[in-house]
């Protein structure tokens, strides 16, 4: 009886043991796994079910503005659809096309963990996103919080003269003021490098839309001569924003944080600084060449590349050097297109043979070490 209970004393110690290095194993996992964050960018696939507490990853205080303004969060989730799509516009020719997973809370999944110069887009334009639509939704008297810009009124001069403000000025200090409270709310929750880099890139994509402010102008006067003017601030189309931050993107500047914490030094000391007006990013991209799960990168097997092309979007760079396939399909397009008198084209359709190139798989041993 006596080896039995020695036996089980050992096995009751074997179980502790594992058990401990079992927790230890997870404590660890859980220190060093970054974590995907839901968040807000979900509300666009929400539509019209934008119900405050079912959106997922929202801090206190986006809870509380969602509850008191839904009118606002219904605005919010139409530009968050809006912004998605410029994303995937600017970079529909590139290795990584701002891809998003369906039914999945974090939107672009784990490519947004590292601290990319695509995380550092994805950042600006998403609040540029919401300036926008608020400020629209404003200007159209959709909410109740805000309408027209209140300030616009009596007389102004530019570089035509003088004009009275008159119409509806998009009330743009209304839509930053809102962007800044509920965007940059989850950031100020944590105290590091990331959110720092987020508050940066928050902010840039929030002035990028007040950029492109530009004055419209009625005449009024003899036959419309422009003895009288009556003009109003207008946002431009939100392409010129996309464009804008997509050129950021290609100058966006590597930084580290300085030593008190508080803001970031350039990283490499060769470079110029980087103004408030720059994206900033701490760590270079992966290639996106090969799918990638910890990466959260979906590689580019079957994309669609330009054999002719020399850019991003050639089949050399698109394909990583794999090569692509070739296949032939037919398409219709619009041909033999005439004039007819007043005033309508019409056009034939024609069937036209083309060849369309994917790019090829990677080799099984190479795919299937990255997975």
């Amino acid at each position: 009886g006596g080896k039995k209970t020695q036996e089980e004393g050992n096995l009751r110690i074997l179980v502790l043991a594992s058990s401990r290095l079992y927790c230890t194993f997870v404590l660890l996992l859980l220190i060093f796994t970054p974590r995907v964050d839901s968040s807000w960018w979900y509300i666009g696939a929400l539509g019209a079910r934008v119900i405050c507490d079912n959106i997922p990853g929202l801090v206190n205080k986006q809870r509380q503005l969602c509850q008191r303004h839904p009118d606002i969060m219904q605005s919010v989730g139409e530009g968050a659809k809006e912004w998605i799509r410029e994303c995937q516009h600017q970079f529909r020719y590139h290795r990584w096309n701002c891809s998003t997973l369906d039914r999945d809370h974090t939107v672009f999944g784990r490519v947004m963990l590292r601290s990319s110069r695509e995380a550092a887009f994805v950042y600006a334009i998403s609040s540029a996103g919401v300036v926008y639509a608020i400020t629209r939704a404003c200007s159209q008297g959709e909410l109740k919080a805000c309408n027209c810009d209140p300030n616009k009124r009596g007389r102004d001069r530019d570089d035509k003269g003088e004009f009275d403000w008159g119409g509806c000025s998009d009330n743009i200090n209304y839509g930053i003021k809102f962007a800044k409270a509920f965007v940059d709310a989850k950031e100020k929750t944590v105290k590091d490098a990331r959110a720092l880099m987020n508050l940066h890139n928050n902010r840039c994509g929030r002035m990028a839309v007040k950029r492109f402010m530009k004055l419209e102008c009625k005449c009024h006067g003899v036959s419309g001569s422009c003895t009288l003017r009556t003009c109003w601030l207008a946002m431009s189309d939100f392409r010129k924003t996309g464009d804008y931050l997509r050129k950021k993107y290609n100058g966006a500047v590597e930084v580290t944080m300085n030593q008190d914490g508080t803001g970031f030094t350039v990283a490499n000391k060769n470079f110029r600084k980087a103004t408030k007006n720059d994206l900033v990013y701490f760590e270079n991209s992966p290639d996106y060449c090969l799918m990638d799960k910890a990466a959260g990168s979906l590689g580019t097997a079957g994309r669609i590349c330009n054999k002719s092309s020399r850019g991003t979007d050639s089949c050399e760079v698109m394909c990583c050097g794999r090569g692509y396939d070739t296949t032939r399909v037919n398409r219709i397009t619009k041909c033999e297109c005439k004039f007819k008198w007043c005033c309508a084209v019409e056009c034939r359709d024609c069937e036209e043979a083309v060849d369309v190139h994917t790019c090829k798989a990677p080799k099984r041993a190479e795919w299937a070490d990255q997975t």
